[in-house]
């Protein structure tokens, strides 16, 4: 039973590091905590689920829920956050609360607000594998992360874009000094928000269910996880996402399915006491 719990919990906070990464990666090169990320992730789902419906493969329907997510996170950029772009945090904060609350408005709109089943269910068949018995859809989850997160790797080592977005994270101002497209840096972060977005909405779908309010509770899960790495580090959000998602299941498995929530936030109140900047925090930011 044990290792099935963390295997599960390992699938689980995967999924959760996704969201965790977005929130990082808006928050470290925009100083913005996006209250909206997981309804680019909500979004993403009912685009998955129509398309489906549709008569679309899943690949394409995954190709085409990417595009329209990546396209999504450009247009709160340019039409919301830009032209606030040099406000405080508190208004950049207010702003992807009003975000969060018409995504929701227009999604509870178009298609209602019952619960959807997806069209492609989480996959129960157990497989024997590192001495414990997981299910196949916790085994691909695991592996669509991995993927994603491999892919993040090659992008900020080794692409030119990659290098800048490290760059102005570092220092905005000496960024922009050597000649960096700062604004176009900013742009492609929230297209990466949109792009993680979507494979979290679509891998948790089949385990979740699909309406507006599907990701609230992983979007504070995500969150809680990015502050247990220190909101400005990818591997930190990382680790803090899958101690979440082993935690809430040992929890669970153990104690009752009604703990499951409480775990996050007691872990991360304890990490917090204990190192007020989170496991890899950097004391001198502190913007916010």
């Amino acid at each position: 039973m044990l290792g099935q719990l963390i295997t599960s919990g390992v699938s689980t906070g995967a999924l959760y590091a996704l969201t965790a990464i977005a929130v990082v990666v808006v928050f470290r090169n925009t100083r913005t905590i996006n209250l909206a990320q997981g309804d680019f992730s909500m979004i993403a789902a009912f685009i998955a689920v129509m398309l489906l419906k549709s008569g679309f493969t899943y690949s394409q329907a995954l190709a085409c829920t990417v595009a329209f997510t990546i396209l999504l996170g450009i247009l709160v950029e340019r039409l919301v956050m830009r032209p606030i772009a040099d406000a405080d945090w508190l208004t950049l904060f207010t702003a992807t609360l009003g975000v969060y609350y018409i995504m929701h408005g227009i999604a509870g709109w178009l298609w209602g607000r019952d619960t959807k089943a997806f069209p492609y269910t989480f996959d129960p068949t157990p497989v024997h594998t590192f001495g414990t018995v997981i299910s196949v859809g916790h085994l691909l989850n695991i592996g669509w992360a991995a993927a994603i997160g491999a892919v993040l790797f090659v992008f900020f080592k080794f692409t030119k874009q990659g290098v800048a977005m490290r760059a102005v994270t570092d220092d905005p101002e000496t960024a922009r000094l050597m000649g960096i497209p700062v604004r176009f840096i900013v742009l492609l972060t929230w297209g990466m928000a949109g792009f993680l977005g979507a494979f979290a909405g679509i891998l948790l779908a089949p385990i979740l269910y699909v309406s507006p309010q599907m990701m609230d509770e992983v979007l504070v899960k995500g969150y809680v996880a990015a502050v247990f790495g220190g909101l400005y580090s990818i591997p930190g959000a990382i680790i803090g996402a899958l101690m979440i998602g082993v935690a809430e299941n040992l929890a669970g498995g153990y104690l009752g399915s009604h703990y499951k929530t409480a775990t996050a936030f007691v872990m991360i109140v304890v990490l917090l006491a204990l190192r007020p900047h989170g496991l890899f925090g950097i004391q001198k930011r502190r913007e916010i």
